[in-house]
């Protein structure tokens, strides 16, 4: 996706630099003495969020509405400004009494009474890039604005791509907002025509409304039993001073305390995105930036908090809704750098909750994964780096142990990220989770460092695959160097450092992403001289689609990238292998084949498993039904039966009968899944469940050579 670039700071004259007015009112009129013969007003455009009106000339019937943001840095004499614009909703009138053309009305612009206006998604037309503004101050009565507007066209799955309708510039002049119309502050109103290429396009207004950039909701249900919400530190910092700092207006809405665990205390990420549309209070995303954070005791993916709700776990389609954080995670006792468990110092063997700072950090974290922040940012101890590696950093700082490291604030870049992406990368149901990643040089660098002594080797477990089929490939990460590396943890899909693209015989090119990898642990570990480290992917869908969806040869390139400190590069290294998808066999592979393309939820079904998925689930099962597909998808169903969901019991005699057929297709990540399924259920039942686990006994134990 080609996003546009966030705008730079534009500088005023060294001068100006010792003027402060970044957030001062409008003074009142001041008379002075000769040689002035007229009285004149300091003028500044203030701080915070501007509605603004947009109508084209030589139009009827189209408008356009949203906020400028006006961000203020040092002492007032330079301002980074953005915006967006929504087209104002129409509705048409049917004439009455007999049939004849139909009258269209446009409605109301936003009322500046209610501040910063929410808007629906569907209305999203531009990205507003500003490139001059006021820097300081002026004693006249007008400014020149200049801007780029980037057009959004957005795609099905939650992707879009970004256009730059080209450089328009405006004088715009303070003037008296219209009686009765609601702004906050009436000095604070300008009107002024739009050019482009020196010709008028359009009226341009704008009234300052809000001290704030932006405004949402944030709503924390917990689960019965579970500690206190994490609301503050302890020693200070809350969500109101976190979010007034970073300039939103945030309300924080405490609603359910009886949440009901669907399947003993650790929740799946499915159990976790239903829970929070059972319980969230309110669901219409265009008229409230609704965020939901669910406190439970134990999660099953990963030790302290995730932002769930993302591509494969995101089983309404509506990206980054839902955070959640575990509340009864105990800091471990012992480090183990090679599991990527630091020293806790003081809290090690404590409840997560107990530690007041670092609950309340993580749930912060999270939240930023949810406003669309993808990568763990390392730069400093802040809000975007994660639990375990602000620990490590103590280690060198003796006088401010963990969790006293903490530093309450976002990095830079992050900061400027939250105050002036695009509505649709921060709001939830925007674009989805990792979308926004993809800026331009001016605002976050694309810089890569490659690293030559490792190697990325990727194999396909099968060379010829049937059309219909998931793909599954092995991947190895080996230190081909005499010396330490800092190199991925992880090199399967729920790794944040892995992303991967599969371009097919016509060329064309689809890409894959992790499927979650917001969540609260470090990335990247040393891997030893010699060292490798080893796992495996099943590919079926990603942004686009089906990964492959046409017959003949496929490449498939995986690229592992992670960050090296403190500046904005990434190391990165890749790997390729290529598959070949073969032709429907029969009428009825076709027929299971065109199922799986066409139904996206069988790619949730995969990864997720659960009952709550019902087309997807028939569309595995009638794969698992046709003699071609059956033992690509056999695996697929034998996960879903032998993991419990909600009230259902795990069946892992159906799912022992399914795996143990001749020919099943299983990667070691599918196999290693199924025997811990297993194994569980032998615990509970007493009943021993051999089948699979031989077979994989010996691929578990070279998982790190």
């Amino acid at each position: 996706m080609n996003a546009p670039p966030l705008p730079d700071p534009l500088p005023f004259g060294e001068a100006s630099k010792a003027i402060d007015l970044r957030d001062a009112p409008l003074p009142p009129l001041v008379t002075f003495p000769p040689p002035f013969p007229v009285p004149f007003r300091i003028r500044v455009v203030r701080q915070g969020a501007w509605l603004v009106n947009y109508t084209p000339s030589n139009t009827t019937n189209v408008a356009y509405d949203g906020t400028i943001r006006v961000e203020s840095h040092g002492t007032g004499a330079t301002r980074t400004a953005s915006g967006d614009l929504y087209q104002r909703p129409v509705i048409i009138i049917p004439t009455l009494p007999f049939p004849g053309a139909p009258r269209t009305i446009m409605l109301n612009a936003p009322d500046p009474s209610k501040g910063i206006p929410i808007q629906s998604r569907g209305r999203y037309r531009y990205y507003l890039r500003v490139t001059e503004i006021l820097e300081s101050f002026t004693l006249t009565n007008s400014f020149a604005l200049g801007l780029q507007m980037w057009k959004y066209t957005a795609a099905v799955d939650n992707t879009a791509t970004w256009s730059n309708d080209g450089d328009f510039s405006a004088t715009m002049k303070w003037m008296t907002p219209p009686a009765n119309s609601g702004y906050p502050s009436a000095s604070d109103y300008l009107e002024g025509d739009l050019l482009k290429a020196g010709a008028v396009v359009g009226r341009l207004k704008m009234g300052w409304v809000s001290e704030s950039y932006r405004k949402a909701t944030l709503e924390i249900d917990t689960v019965n039993g579970a500690a206190d919400r994490p609301l503050d530190s302890g020693a200070g910092q809350s969500w109101e001073t976190v979010y007034k700092a970073l300039g939103y207006d945030v309300t924080l809405d405490l609603s359910d305390t009886n949440v009901s665990e669907p399947s003993g205390d650790g929740w799946t990420d499915a159990e976790a995105h239903a829970a929070m549309m059972a319980h969230r209070d309110e669901n219409n995303l265009d008229v409230e930036w609704r965020y939901h954070m669910l406190a439970v005791k134990k999660l099953d993916s990963t030790p302290r908090g995730i932002m769930y709700d993302w591509d494969a776990t995101d089983s309404n389609k509506v990206p980054r809704e839902g955070v959640a954080i575990a509340a009864n995670y105990v800091f471990e006792s012992a480090p183990d750098p090679a599991n990527g468990i630091p020293d806790w110092g003081a809290v090690k063997g404590k409840q997560f909750s107990t530690v007041k700072a670092a609950y309340f950090r993580a749930a912060v974290h999270e939240m930023g994964h949810a406003f669309g922040i993808s990568r763990h940012n390392t730069v400093n101890t802040g809000f975007m780096n994660t639990t375990d590696a602000i620990a490590r950093a103590a280690s060198s700082t003796p006088a401010t142990p963990f969790p006293e490291n903490i530093l309450w604030d976002y990095a830079d870049d992050d900061r400027k990220k939250l105050r002036h992406w695009s509505d649709m990368f921060v709001r939830p149901g925007g674009i989805v989770f990792g979308g926004a990643s993809n800026t331009t040089p001016p605002i976050t660098t694309d810089d890569e460092i490659e690293v030559p002594e490792l190697k990325l080797e990727v194999t396909a477990l099968l060379s010829e695959v049937p059309l219909g089929a998931p793909v599954r490939i092995d991947v190895k990460l080996t230190n081909t160097s005499e010396a330490p590396i800092l190199a991925p943890r992880d090199v399967g899909l729920r790794s944040a450092c892995m992303t991967g693209f599969v371009q097919d015989a016509s060329g064309r090119v689809r890409t894959f992403r992790p499927l979650v990898h917001c969540v609260d642990s470090i990335d990247t570990a040393v891997l030893e001289a010699g060292e490798s480290i080893i796992g495996s992917m099943t590919l079926l869908r990603g942004a686009e689609g089906a990964l492959f969806p046409t017959t003949g040869v496929s490449q498939i390139i995986l690229k592992a990238g992670w960050d090296v400190g403190d500046c904005s590069a990434q190391a990165t290294v890749t790997g390729r292998t290529t598959v070949f998808i073969t032709d429907a066999h029969d009428l009825k592979h076709a027929a299971a084949a065109h199922k799986i393309l066409s139904t996206p939820d069988a790619h949730l079904v995969l990864v997720l498993g659960g009952d709550h998925l019902e087309d997807g689930i028939k569309a595995i099962q009638q794969a698992v039904e046709d003699k071609t597909l059956g033992p690509h998808y056999a695996v697929v169903e034998a996960k879903r039966l032998a993991q419990s969901f909600e009230k259902r019991c795990a069946n892992c005699e159906e799912a022992k009968k399914l795996v143990e057929q001749k020919g099943v297709v299983a990667s070691r990540k599918e196999k290693a899944k199924l025997v811990r399924l297993f194994q569980k259920h032998e615990h509970a039942s007493g009943k021993k469940q051999n089948g699979i686990r031989e077979a994989v006994k010996q691929e578990e134990k070279t998982k790190k050579k």
